[in-house]
């Protein structure tokens, strides 16, 4: 099951959202487990950064394992991902697309470090992206 909060006064697609969270479960094989994706604003993402990751600044995306029933916790900064389609000069809904991507790819494992690890992590997400379009998800 996906449950998905917005905390967030923006309005969000939150219907896509659930399609590719549930499309990106469905793929990775992760069946029987919950999956909870909030959209938050800058000053709690901020917190909740500084908190946990010991950085003391606004970020886009933050995924939160679980070992028990749940696949896990993905935290998205709507303002965030807003600032950065209009720098990548790109419509909001893809920006959210890729970043929920690539929140949902931290859950299963993987991790951005290093350069290597996030070129490896962005190419996974621009393949999980044309599978969408191919499956007409997005």
């Amino acid at each position: 099951m996906v449950e998905i909060c917005n905390k967030t006064r923006s309005r969000i697609d939150l219907e896509i959202t659930k399609r590719v969270a549930c499309f990106f479960l469905k793929k990775n094989k992760i069946k029987k487990k919950n999956l909870s994706i909030a959209f938050i604003g800058d000053v709690l993402m901020k917190r909740i950064n500084k908190e946990y990751r010991k950085k003391d600044k606004i970020t886009d995306v933050l995924s939160f394992r679980d070992s028990g029933d749940s696949f896990g916790e993905v935290l998205i900064n709507y303002a965030q991902i807003k600032r950065q389609a209009k720098k990548h000069k790109q419509a909001a809904k893809s920006e959210l697309i890729f970043i929920l991507i690539h929140g949902l790819l931290h859950l299963k494992g993987y991790n951005d470090n290093t350069e290597r690890e996030a070129k490896h992590m962005e190419a996974l997400g621009n393949k999980f992206i044309l599978q969408l379009k191919q499956e007409k998800i997005i």
